[in-house]
């Protein structure tokens, strides 16, 4: 799924299940194990367990932005992301948390409402290390994304059209890149600041993955692979 969107436009989690399930179809089709890597909790449930509402976690600035807002216009902005939501209309709290899941799942609502997993079978794997080894990697990560020309591929973004407000400008990298170039850090400071967000979302990752006990864990360090092959071999 390289190259799946156009950078300039929104994509929500439901139009990442559509693609991904897609391009596990056609692998799985030409007789390959299919191997999907990543981390973004919400994609990851919606593609493995299919959606649920519970799945979908808040938003706090988009909360906040909403909860600036009167009921009548609550409503128009509800119903232009879906005509048939299936909730009270009057209730602000519940219209609130409806944009919220729409905006990062995408419509139709009511089918959100239930789980629809996928008819193939998943093994999940995750890599672990100790705090200091998955900073001391992250910071090496970091200064090797600008080192490759991270800043030069953001201003390549903006000059092509694609607005500072876009999702993928808002992501880990991208989000300091722009403050950089902005003036707001230096390129010394660039790699730091990048790091130091991997850092907070690594732990919430951390924090979310080993609340499932279908994560079957591997050390990071030394080399992981040889007993991820045993593993999924055995379970094959």
């Amino acid at each position: 799924m390289i190259d799946f969107i156009d950078p300039a436009r929104s994509f929500n989690a439901a139009e990442y299940v559509e693609g991904a399930r897609t391009a596990i179809d056609d692998i799985a089709s030409r007789g390959k194990r299919v191997i999907v890597e990543g981390g973004t909790m919400l994609y990851v449930d919606a593609l493995c367990d299919g959606f649920s509402l519970t799945g979908i976690p808040p938003n706090a600035a988009l909360r906040a932005e909403l909860e600036t807002l009167d009921v009548d216009v609550l409503r128009e902005r509800l119903l232009a992301l879906d005509p048939d939501p299936g909730i009270d209309l009057k209730n602000p709290v519940r219209m609130i948390r409806a944009i919220e899941v729409l905006e990062a799942a995408g419509p139709p609502l009511r089918a959100l409402r239930t789980r629809k997993p996928p008819p193939w079978r998943t093994l999940r794997i995750g890599l672990t290390a100790s705090l200091d080894v998955i900073d001391r990697r992250l910071a090496e990560r970091s200064r090797k994304q600008v080192a490759r020309g991270l800043v030069a591929e953001t201003q390549a973004a903006l000059d092509a059209g694609v607005p500072e407000t876009a999702a993928v400008l808002t992501g880990i990298g991208y989000a300091e890149a722009l403050a950089h170039i902005h003036g707001d850090l230096t390129l010394e400071e660039l790699p730091v600041a990048m790091a130091q967000s991997n850092r907070r979302y690594a732990r919430r990752q951390l924090r979310w993955w080993r609340r499932d006990g279908r994560v079957r864990w591997f050390e990071i360090e030394p080399d992981p692979l040889p007993g991820i092959l045993t593993y999924v071999g055995e379970s094959a």
